[in-house]
């Protein structure tokens, strides 16, 4: 889609802050009025739509993708985006550690371990951990603690906390990337150890890096959609 308005600007809407396309407010692909919580949120997302020439690409503008999953999508489908989300703690990447090489063991002890030991403190709400591939049973109470966590997220900090979690494989991971206690770069490299580790012993081919490449993206996104909101 070609590029046909000239002025973008973010505007203080009713309910927050909106986007505006020569003077045409922004909506989403539902048609709905596109307003953000954050005048620093909207600006971003300004700045993408500002950017955008001579062709108008999505897949460039992570801010206004997500903003709009979160008005068209989240809202409508919310219990089932959060039961989305609690659900990959059942099994969560970092509960489970290789039987071999040792090497590898000790780079997921190193690396997970103090992650579930914050998560059970700080949401009282410990986990299972077990080495191979069958599945451990987690706590019904420590389940339930996460499934509240996620509930309570407003619909745009849940949204980016589902692609977070999505793009980590780890609710873990995505938690501590929200919290603060990882930043995109270290959540991306605690998702990625195990893979991280086999291309160190065997190399990378051109798919997976692309890979790799879309889901660091991912993260970066969710993390400096989580910041812009923050700034309110």
């Amino acid at each position: 889609m070609k590029r046909v308005y000239k002025l973008v600007e973010a505007r203080a809407v009713d309910g927050g802050w909106g986007v505006v396309l020569d003077g045409r407010p922004l909506r989403t692909p539902a048609k709905r009025d596109l307003c953000v919580p954050s005048k620093r949120l909207a600006a971003a997302i300004a700045a993408e739509w500002a950017a955008q020439d001579p062709e108008i690409r999505p897949e460039r503008m992570p801010l206004t993708r997500l903003t709009a999953t979160a008005i068209d999508r989240t809202c409508a489908e919310r219990d089932k985006i959060v039961a989305e989300v609690a659900n990959y703690v059942g099994t969560d990447l970092v509960c489970y550690r290789a039987e071999h090489p040792p090497a590898l063991a000790a780079r997921q002890e190193a690396v997970w371990q103090p992650l579930i030991d914050w998560a059970a403190g700080r949401y009282d709400a410990g986990l299972a951990v077990t080495a191979g591939i069958l599945p451990v049973a987690q706590s019904p109470t420590s389940l339930r603690a996460y499934a509240t966590v996620v509930a309570a997220l407003d619909d745009f900090r849940l949204t980016a906390l589902q692609a977070a979690t999505g793009a980590c494989g780890s609710l873990i991971i995505a938690l501590a990337l929200f919290e603060g206690r990882l930043d995109a770069e270290a959540a991306f490299a605690a998702s990625q150890l195990d893979e991280t580790f086999q291309i160190e012993a065997w190399g990378e081919d051109a798919e997976a890096a692309a890979r790799r490449a879309t889901l660091a993206e991912d993260i970066m996104a969710a993390a400096r959609f989580l910041e812009l909101l923050a700034d309110g």
